[in-house]
């Protein structure tokens, strides 16, 4: 160190403390880095790299941006996943004797951004705490610092449950003990681009036993106190917007898990991972960001309770039959700004008088909101209307005391009104009438001169002063004036009076300036007190904006209100897939029906690629997420019975991260989905088995489907293009075939998209590829090859049997080898089973297997 300048030193002690963050170090006007910061912070912000004089013989790398411009750069920085600490000057440059005293004022990190463009304002912007309480259990605490939101819960099965509910959350950085399992650790980062801080402290503290007063475990208080020693340590300011801890557990509400969420597109569209397809994209008609906050949690939480579901749909049906209502309810809440990061801005210290304007027109429309759920009778608008909280006299507070037009800056003046105190208004009647008497000496020196050009100016080096151009200054009276400065083309001047009446009227300013600042510090710890008050108003508000944009979105697509059985029945007719139909817009959806009960529990969905199997899957999963959402649903008639978890494979992809194939990802989530259902759960299963062999595949899926059937009892839908599947009807009492329906016209395909009863009596892939535009003489090729191998006399027709069939039929072919040992009857027969022996099937392609097969076959001819 002590090679270093003192400066430098100074640098070097600070970022030791914060070793995983850049350190913006402030020198004058510019936020300054070092070292490898400077290197690192250049190429993410494409900025200049410079160097100084450090004390030593090689320069020091540095870079730098201006202060009141930082926050774009941080915000950058923040988005390509760095925390940023901020070093301010602590004390006047002038009175330091020595270095200036420097320390850090907050660190900025992904969870805990207030504002900016990082702050989606329909997406909570959450900060979790992790803490095992043994390798299958978790204890969980997470917080939005913007809007004070704060929930907690323990986690009991396994780190896969973990990793659901992280993702659930949509956490942007989690906070662990440093002795935290390495193990979990990295599974945790493989699977998803989080942020990882430390923290060891868990003592409770005098200011935190308010916000965890609600939580009885002590795991999960170790979990939440360490959340808040953190914000505590890198915000350094008050946290009073943080609301006390809420509780819950996962069985409260349908589970659907990350794979479930990604397949289905509940929240996030698969390809382009935007908004945009999703159910929420569809559903999201709210007028508020509040209101699309809790849309988002209602999505990934539908609820299981039947009298809280119906609750939400009563208040859904009451709205809906009440359009007038609804239409000015929708323009009253377009006029609510955002409470709840209004509320933390105000306890963070970092609200500004235009964010009390907002706050202000926000609660002006709560009255109004009152008045207009009243005049719909009902039990639950009654206790709508008592918990909005209108809070007028805060509102009468602001309005006497904040500009309606204030400036963003909070330290230049004109942010409070005339009348509110009489130590402003003297100051600013000093100021105004001083300035007047400066209009009307610059008109009387005019006179006594002679001199029209004559002004009168300011500017805050020389303060005041009389400006006559050189021509004119023989004009000026002898022993009057007072030269102050010397311009290329004029002179400028002071007299007594002016110079009595200056320091008066900056004096004046000055101290208006101070006083006004004040004053709205005061006001800020005044609007704090309001703070639980409107939070719980934003509750209410979002709630209410839900129920509008459930109400509008079933208005619009014609949704019916789904009934719900404890047969354990489903009953939809005429359903359709919700937002498939919103993105055809005016073309026309072929709806479907749905029909489980307890005789028929699971269906085998075949037909053509393309044909709908797919959608038809995901709508009924879509529909029943909607219902236990509190949601009308796209359908003429749906009763259905109520389910406490989704599971869903559909599609195929590789996990490229952790190394597993397309067919083990399709594996590990059919034993997820396997391993935790329940007989009241929906599983849908999308083309089982087809990652691997053709046996193996078939294999496998039926071991599922009898595994599912004789062992669960879950509601399941199962697609597939093995078609002996359908064989397993006659033997499974709860199983029957349902296929969606085509045609050939003209030797084209032509899908109906109908969902019929019975198995599909062809594949049509030749068709479908025809339809994909592959070459002619490829397909042309593909119908040789098919049309040999359905006429073959020789070719073995798979059927699939039950287990002690299957191992008769290994045995069987065991003995035809030993037997083609022994009877070496034909070299040719001999020669094709070398030949087959030595085929390497898992280089080759489906085409290029065809092919072999069919030389194989013309040679055995």
């Amino acid at each position: 160190m002590v090679q270093y300048t003192p400066m430098i030193q100074q640098y070097l002690r600070i970022k030791a403390e914060y070793e995983d963050a850049f350190l913006f170090f402030r020198l004058g006007d510019f936020y300054e880095m070092f070292f490898e910061d400077a290197i690192k912070a250049s190429q993410v912000l494409e900025i200049t790299l410079t160097s100084r004089d450090g004390g030593t013989k090689e320069r020091i790398p540095m870079c730098g941006v201006p202060y009141h411009s930082a926050s774009g750069y941080i915000e950058r920085l923040i988005d390509n996943g760095y925390k940023v600490a901020i070093c301010e000057q602590t004390e006047d440059p002038k009175q330091a004797k020595g270095v200036v005293k420097r320390e850090v004022v907050q660190l900025i990190t992904p969870g805990t951004v207030m504002e900016g463009k990082g702050l989606q304002e329909k997406e909570n912007n959450y900060l979790m705490s992790i803490s095992m309480i043994n390798d299958l259990c978790f204890a969980i605490s997470y917080s939005d610092l913007s809007t004070g939101e704060s929930k907690a819960a323990i986690l009991d099965g396994s780190k896969e449950l973990l990793l659901n509910e992280l993702t659930t959350i949509g956490a942007k950085e989690i906070i662990i003990d440093p002795d935290f399992n390495k193990e979990v650790l990295k599974y945790l980062k493989e699977r998803c681009n989080i942020i990882v801080s430390l923290e060891a402290n868990t003592q409770l503290e005098v200011q935190f036993k308010r916000l965890i007063a609600t939580i009885n475990e002590d795991e999960l208080r170790h979990a939440a106190l360490r959340l808040l020693h953190y914000l505590n340590r890198t915000q350094k300011r008050s946290l009073d917007h943080l609301q006390p801890f809420s509780t819950y557990e996962l069985n409260q509400y349908m589970k659907i898990d990350f794979y479930s969420k990604r397949n289905l597109e509940l929240t996030e569209s698969i390809r382009g991972k935007g908004k945009k397809g999703t159910l929420l994209w569809l559903l999201d008609e709210t007028a508020t960001a509040m209101g699309g906050r809790t849309l988002k949690h209602w999505i990934d939480r539908p609820l299981i309770n039947n009298e809280q579901i119906n609750k939400r749909l009563d208040l859904v049906e009451l709205l809906l039959n009440h359009y007038f209502e609804r239409q000015e309810l929708r323009e009253l809440l377009k006029g609510v700004y955002d409470l709840e990061r209004l509320s933390g801005r105000v306890a963070f210290g970092n609200a500004n008088a235009r964010d009390f304007i907002q706050l202000k027109k926000s609660l002006l429309q709560i009255q109004p909101i009152i008045h207009l759920v009243e005049r719909i009778p009902h039990e639950q608008t009654e206790k709508i209307a008592a918990n909005l909280d209108p809070c007028e006299d805060l509102t009468h507070l602001l309005e006497k005391a904040i500009m309606d037009n204030p400036p963003l800056s909070v330290k230049e003046g004109g942010i409070i009104k005339d009348g509110y105190h009489p130590d402003l208004d003297m100051y600013r009647d000093a100021s105004r009438n001083g300035k007047n008497w400066i209009a009307e000496l610059e008109q009387d020196e005019r006179k006594r001169t002679g001199i029209k050009s004559l002004k009168v100016g300011y500017n805050r080096v020389f303060g005041y002063y009389i400006e006559v151009t050189k021509a004119n200054v023989h004009l000026l009276e002898d022993g009057r004036y007072d030269r102050k400065q010397t311009l290329a083309n004029a002179e400028r001047y002071i007299t007594p009076e002016l110079k009595e009446k200056e320091a008066l009227i900056l004096e004046a300013e000055e101290k208006s300036v101070e006083l006004e600042y004040q004053l709205f510090m005061d006001i800020r710890e005044m609007v704090k007190e309001y703070i639980p008050r409107i939070q719980r108003t934003a509750k209410v508000i979002s709630e209410l904006d839900v129920i509008q944009s459930f109400a509008t979105v079933s208005e619009t697509y014609h949704y019916v209100r789904p009934t719900f059985n404890s047969e354990r029945k489903m009953v939809l007719k005429e359903g359709r897939h919700p937002v498939v139909e919103k993105v055809m817009g005016s073309q026309q959806y072929v709806p479907n029906d749905c029909f489980l009960n307890a005789e028929k529990e699971m269906v085998i969905i075949t037909g053509p690629n393309m044909s709908g199997k797919s959608t038809y899957m995901r709508q009924i999963a879509l529909t029943a997420i909607m219902a236990q959402m509190g949601c009308f649903v796209p359908a003429e008639k749906a009763d259905i019975s109520i389910f406490d978890q989704v599971f869903t494979r559909i599609g195929a992809a590789d996990d490229l991260i952790s190394g597993q194939s397309t067919f083990m990802v399709e594996m590990l989530e059919a034993k997820n989905a396997i391993t935790n259902a329940t007989s009241d759960s929906l599983i849908l299963f999308d083309e089982i088995g087809r990652g691997t062999s053709t046996y193996d595949g078939m294999a496998l899926a039926q071991a599922i489907i009898e595994y599912i059937h004789d062992r669960i009892g879950a509601k399941t839908l199962f697609s597939t293009h093995y078609h002996e599947l359908t064989s397993l009807e006659s033997n499974l009492t709860k199983l029957k075939n349902i296929h969606v329906s085509a045609i050939e016209q003209q030797g084209k395909l032509v899908f109906l998209h109908k969902v019929k009863d019975g198995p599909a009596d062809k594949s049509y892939g030749i068709h479908v590829a025809e339809l994909a535009e592959l070459p002619k003489d490829l397909i042309t090729r593909a119908s040789a090859i098919l049309s040999n191998l359905e006429n073959s006399t020789t070719k073995e027709k798979a059927v699939v049997m039950e287990e002690p069939q299957l191992n008769e039929q290994l045995a069987l072919f065991a003995d035809a080898e030993n037997n083609s040992k022994k009877n070496k009857s034909s070299s040719k027969e001999q020669k094709v089973l070398e030949d087959i022996r030595a085929l390497d099937l898992l280089e080759m392609n489906p085409l290029q297997a065809l092919n072999q097969l069919y030389e194989i076959q013309k040679r055995l001819k």
